[in-house]
């Protein structure tokens, strides 16, 4: 029986993807890794393969047409077996002691036949260029070691939004709640994360540092100057975001809150960018995605406006500016560049 799947969107990663895969070989056998290459060019796919070839029990290959990340995360889904699904990107990696704690749990609350249908844990900003490491944990909004549902959420600070890398959905949720990421477009973690959720009851908060985030490629795509240039994928994000829900039928008003939170933050991603790149074109952009928050969800609209950053960032002058860059802030924390 394999407890988790761990799948790997690879694209053109051959000079670290073998650090994410050999993170994970701690788990053993109990552990499937999909290795998804998405129409690599360079040695991706013979990497891939040489660590399949090695490991047959473990690790399986897809290779596949380039989809984009979206994409290699469907695939790695659609070819999954274990019990539970987790994305690890490819120049990411796990912590060995924290793996081997949270195939434990798993395994546990399998056979107790207490699955939970999400997990959570920590997980950590690596910033080895700058020698700086974040964690990122939950200690003050989830409860700890219990299985819980959303009306037991306590409160959330502006950094512990509930991102990719800190959950382990039960395969068969996202199979069975529609999740399909879009082909070509970055940012679709946070669809990952955000279209699930009304389909969890229940979840688990594990207080380990397990997920390591590395932060320091020029071209990775939490890059200030690159979310600045992809500002248009972030923007297509969050209306498809704003579109899979009427709010109002959520009825956990803890998870409705935090679900409005979450799109808070988008809204402030796309303002805080689209005002610092400062362009005309960037600022008629911004005040279309509001009239089209607006025209959506007016009471989405309100809800979110009525919130300092909702409200404030469209404000002209020097409080207006010192609004912007405490949302940088904010955005930068989120997002973990710089």
């Amino acid at each position: 029986m394999k407890f988790l799947t761990a799948a790997i969107p690879c694209y053109n990663s051959a000079e670290y993807m073998g650090h994410a895969i050999e993170s994970l070989l701690y788990a053993g056998d109990e552990i499937e890794i999909i290795i998804v290459n998405d129409g690599s060019s360079d040695d991706t796919q013979k990497i891939a393969e040489k660590y399949q070839s090695e490991y047959p029990d473990i690790i399986k290959v897809v290779n596949q047409e380039n989809g984009g990340h979206g994409e290699a995360v469907n695939t790695g889904l659609a070819n999954a077996t274990g019990i539970y699904y987790k994305v690890i990107d490819s120049d990411d990696w796990v912590n060995a002691e924290a793996l081997s704690r949270v195939m434990s749990k798993i395994k546990e609350l399998v056979s107790e036949d207490h699955a939970p249908d999400m997990l959570i844990t920590n997980y950590v900003y690596e910033k080895p260029n700058l020698n700086k490491t974040k964690v990122i944990n939950y200690d003050s909004a989830l409860p700890k070691d219990q299985i819980f549902t959303w009306d037991d959420m306590m409160h959330f600070r502006q950094s512990q939004n509930i991102l990719m890398h800190s959950t382990i959905y039960k395969t068969d949720l996202l199979k069975n709640c529609g999740l399909r990421l879009p082909k070509h477009t970055f940012y679709v973690d946070n669809i990952f994360v955000y279209q699930p959720l009304p389909f969890v009851k229940s979840l688990y908060y594990l207080d380990v540092d397990f997920y390591r985030y590395y932060i320091g490629r020029e071209d990775q795509s939490v890059n200030e100057q690159v979310m600045i240039k992809r500002i248009d994928q972030q923007i297509k994000i969050t209306k498809i975001m704003i579109e899979t829900y009427d709010l109002r039928k959520i009825e956990s008003k803890k998870l409705r809150n935090y679900m409005i939170k979450y799109l808070m933050m988008m809204m402030t991603v796309c303002t805080v960018f689209l005002i610092k790149e400062g362009s005309r074109e960037s600022i008629v952009k911004k005040d279309q995605l509001w009239k089209y928050l607006k025209s959506y969800d007016l009471e989405l609209y309100k809800k979110i406006r009525k919130r300092i950053l909702g409200r404030s960032l469209n404000v002209p002058g020097k409080f207006g500016r010192s609004i912007v860059a405490l949302g940088y802030r904010i955005t930068r924390n989120i997002y973990g560049f710089n």
